[in-house]
């Protein structure tokens, strides 16, 4: 029997089968398409060599420590986006575009040699070859109680896989559409699953090659360009160049929502080169054309998802975290990330979290070989405590997003204070969310003094953790760049770090206060 079956080869699904192979877990992955990788999906362009993507393009250095740092351990190399030069703006369908400036259009973003398709092929290679199942479209899960069995249709045949573990590395809302689950899932999560948006999933995409260099950069054009016009086809385009700027390409996001690209279905490739056309001129004509509308793909979109809006989701609900079926089941993928949710960073942060749900998982079962089983407050605070060890890495990446959307904005004071608190009283918050949701039996559990005893295993699940995102904010403040004009922030003094601990230790006491209550109104349940 697997210990571990992960349903969904995207970049998730994937991150996560290398590392638990590295673990000697017996693993396997089963995936619906004929090919690895899910959204991220790059296609070979001709007359050029080059890959180019038709899913994720980008990630972002200074906000996406998951990827850097996956990026680095697999030994893959990036380019810059490139962005300089004018920027046009085709507000008229009859008119010329115009040209406008904008520098840093794309804040810093980066892409891979190769195109995201490089880390596919990357982690796939690391994941043993006869453990990755292509075409296994899941139907059923079912808790037979010491296993998950899985029930997929392989072309029209049925086949049957039992685990001790089961990950689904699939949009929420394609489980709900699509799977069947024996016992039927929580209703309050499965609302959550219906409302959250698959990133992306009702867009289409289109790029398109060249053999020659990129023309529009000897005019001194980015490549970047918008057409808000009410008949444009595509409304966002950039440049797709390779590093060396000598292999042109161009990419764009379509202006049409899903039902007009259906309706324009076969004309769509001649609409498309048409606009890349209209924006950069004639040199454009010869380029070889790749259309992918994602809203079409049935392991991607969901009816839900083709009626919805192109704007970025506040992901990472709780619910779609914590595990369910006694520690059987697990969700993953990029929409339950809450830091980098909807990113390939999300991806990343989601396999790392379940990968740390599992640990103390496996650990629980070698122990329950050779002793009784544990109580399940026990496994419920071991769960409790390996969650809160899973989000050191993403509360300093939330410390560096609040530092510098306050410097965005224009702050001045308090800014090491503000955002160290900000970090914290989020993990607080989605920690009384992983109580809540934990299945806690406090029946026998004694009370004293209106302290339930459970309490202080609670609070022991954060010793060292205020302190380590201390100590990571002064090392980073330290050595930021953007800080330096800011000697109180650069370099705070001890007065001022105090005076963040403090207010800490009040949102600390005030998450400690509300766990307490969280357990008792379980008790009394």
């Amino acid at each position: 029997m697997l210990d571990v079956a992960i349903v969904g080869a995207g970049i998730c699904g994937l991150a996560l089968a290398r590392r638990l192979a590295k673990a000697g877990a017996a693993v396997a992955l089963f995936e619906a398409r004929d090919r690895l990788g899910g959204r991220a999906f790059s296609v070979e362009n001709p007359p050029s060599g080059q890959k180019l993507d038709l899913g994720p393009t980008w990630f972002w250095p200074d906000s996406q420590p998951a990827m850097v740092a996956l990026i680095g351990e697999l030994g893959l190399k990036a380019l810059d986006q490139h962005d300089p030069g004018d920027v046009l703006l085709m507000s008229d369908a009859e008119a010329p575009p115009a040209v406008q400036f904008s520098p840093r259009l794309h804040g810093g973003a980066r892409r891979l040699h190769g195109g995201m398709a490089a880390l596919v092929e990357r982690l796939a290679a690391e994941v043993p070859g006869a453990k990755a199942h292509l075409q296994h479209v899941l139907l059923q899960a079912r808790n037979c109680h010491e296993y998950v069995e899985l029930r997929f249709d392989r072309r029209g045949e049925t086949v049957i896989t039992c685990a001790r573990k089961v990950v689904l590395a699939l949009p929420p809302r394609l489980m709900v559409e699509r799977i069947h689950f024996a016992p039927p899932l929580p209703a309050d999560l499965t609302a959550t699953m219906r409302d959250t948006p698959t990133w992306m999933a009702a867009q289409a995409k289109a790029v398109i090659g060249f053999s020659d260099p990129p023309a529009w950069r000897a005019r001194g054009l980015s490549g970047n360009a918008f057409v808000p016009h009410g008949q444009a086809v595509l409304g966002e385009v950039f440049d797709a160049c390779d590093a060396s700027g000598e292999r042109a390409a161009l990419g764009g996001f379509f202006a049409l929502p899903p039902n007009a690209r259906e309706r324009f279905r076969k004309g769509l490739p001649m609409l498309a080169a048409s606009q890349f056309v209209q924006l950069f001129g004639k040199a454009l004509e010869n380029g070889e054309l790749h259309l992918l509308d994602w809203a079409r793909e049935p392991f991607t979109c969901s009816e839900e998802d083709r009626a919805g809006s192109g704007a970025h989701p506040d992901y990472g609900a709780p619910l779609l975290g914590a595990p369910l079926w006694d520690g059987k089941l697990y969700i993953g993928g990029t929409e339950t990330a809450r830091d980098g949710g909807g990113y390939v960073e999300g991806a990343l942060n989601a396999a790392r979290r379940i990968e740390g749900q599992l640990a103390p998982a496996r650990r629980a079962e070698t122990r329950r070989a050779s002793h009784d089983s544990l109580d399940v407050n026990q496994r419920s605070l071991e769960r409790f405590a390996q969650w809160v060890a899973s989000k050191r890495t993403a509360t300093f990446a939330s410390y560096r997003e609040r530092l510098k959307d306050a410097l965005s904005r224009g702050q001045r004071e308090q800014l090491t204070q503000r955002a160290m608190l900000g970090a914290m009283e989020a993990l607080f918050a989605e920690a009384l969310a992983v109580i809540e949701d934990l299945p806690f039996d406090l029946t026998d559990v004694a009370v004293e003094r209106g302290r339930c005893d459970l309490t202080p295993q609670v609070q022991a699940a954060f010793d060292g953790a205020i302190q380590a995102l201390l100590d990571a904010a002064i090392d980073f403040n330290q050595t930021s760049c953007a800080l330096s004009n800011f000697p109180l922030e650069h370099r705070p003094s001890k007065e001022y770090v105090s005076t963040t601990l403090r207010d800490i230790a009040a949102a600390w006491r005030e998450f400690s206060i509300a766990a307490n209550s969280r357990l008792l109104a379980k008790r009394a349940a």
